[in-house]
């Protein structure tokens, strides 16, 4: 799988890379022969598409490594790191076209707009289309961020054209340049999107939240085995596009034995690897008495004060232990609160008072999955 995903990926990114520098070849050339900023700037652009195109290769490449010792986990970041490399080089060729697009306004040249002009930027729309719909297609199948950001990007591209073959047919009907206005246009959404590229990599290499659904979904498969009262804490680290490692907390009857938490976890490893590509690596343990109606009772006494706190998002792992006069539950505070440990520690205090016979402890979770 791994083969052909990397494949698909250098195919669909050579055919970007020989489609835009074939595209730069005729918009320079026209671009210099009717001296107008627009469509040279757009050629840069597509230069820095193919550019994109290598380096995507160049990260395809290395991220299909096997794991080996000094990388046990493999090196599917690469991609990442390859992203942060593309979103340098689409933010630089932004900011050089918008100095040159800034030095032209005061420029005195001649523009030469003709019908060759006109077909050559009509044909890059169609070409940037088409190619933007098939690599951004592509991506999605292969679920490479790679591919489907370059999609994207070409779209864009066609969007951007599309802003110069109306200044061109402006030109031509009432002889108002706007080619350099255009220009700093253009260069304005180049550099956006390469602050965009910029900011999205950086996410993916500190690491980012769980996609919500892809979240819910797996803890929705884990409530299907018969034991588990509850599915929390789920943490997936990310290595790379679709390789995912994880971890998860499950509450099971404290009558369950061992084998029989250890048949349950083994389940749950399987089928979430199975049908979303996840290995769950470690699978934690809340223990629960739910046929104990005084400890439900008093369940709901902790919940009352807990979530008297609107900012709480979550409480799990309650467990009492009457051998060892221990009272156990976990918490998770929104991040967005701007005094989460004064929170904590009132919950802290008032579920201390409150069962003063108790050895109360509570866990602050991390907000790290939906």
């Amino acid at each position: 799988m791994a083969t052909s995903r990397e494949t698909i990926v250098v195919k669909a990114s050579l055919i970007s890379i020989v489609t835009n520098i074939v595209l730069v070849g005729f918009k320079i050339t026209v671009g210099v022969l009717a001296h107008s900023i627009a469509i040279v700037s757009d050629a840069i652009n597509n230069l820095s598409d193919a550019l994109s195109g290598i380096i995507t290769i160049v990260g395809a490449k290395l991220a299909s490594k096997a794991p080996d010792r000094k990388h046990p986990f493999g090196y599917g970041r690469i991609e990442y790191v390859t992203a942060l490399a593309v979103s340098t080089i689409v933010l630089y060729a932004g900011v050089t076209t918008l100095i040159e697009s800034i030095k032209k306004i005061f420029s005195l040249d001649a523009v030469n707009y003709n019908a060759t002009t006109l077909i050559i930027l009509t044909v890059g729309i169609i070409v940037k289309l088409t190619l933007g719909l098939y690599v951004k297609k592509t991506g999605q199948r292969v679920k490479s961020d790679s591919l489907i950001a370059s999609g994207a990007d070409a779209l864009n591209d066609a969007i951007i054209s599309s802003s110069v073959l109306a200044s061109t047919i402006i030109y031509l009907l009432f002889h108002v340049n706007l080619a350099a206005y255009v220009g700093i246009l253009i260069s304005i959404l180049i550099i956006k999107t390469g602050l965009d590229l910029i900011r999205e990599s950086i996410t993916k290499v500190l690491g980012a939240r769980v996609d919500g659904s892809l979240a819910l979904a797996i803890k929705r498969e884990v409530l299907k085995e018969k034991q588990v009262h509850g599915a929390f804490d789920l943490m997936l680290n990310d290595y790379g596009p679709d390789k995912y490692l994880g971890s998860i907390h499950i509450e099971v009857p404290d009558t369950m034995t061992a084998a029989e938490i250890d048949h349950t976890s083994r389940n749950i490893t399987r089928n979430i690897a199975d049908k979303f590509g996840v290995m769950l690596h470690t699978i934690g343990v809340y223990s629960v008495d739910p046929n104990n109606q005084r400890v439900a009772k008093a369940k709901a006494t902790v919940e009352q004060i807990v979530f008297s706190h609107p900012e709480v998002l979550q409480m799990h792992g309650f467990y009492i232990d009457e051998r060892r006069k221990t009272l156990s539950f976990d918490i998770i505070i929104d991040f967005r609160a701007k005094n989460r440990d004064a929170i904590y520690r009132d919950i802290c205090h008032a579920v201390q008072r409150h069962f003063s016979k108790y050895t109360v402890n509570i866990t602050l979770d991390v907000d790290t999955s939906d």
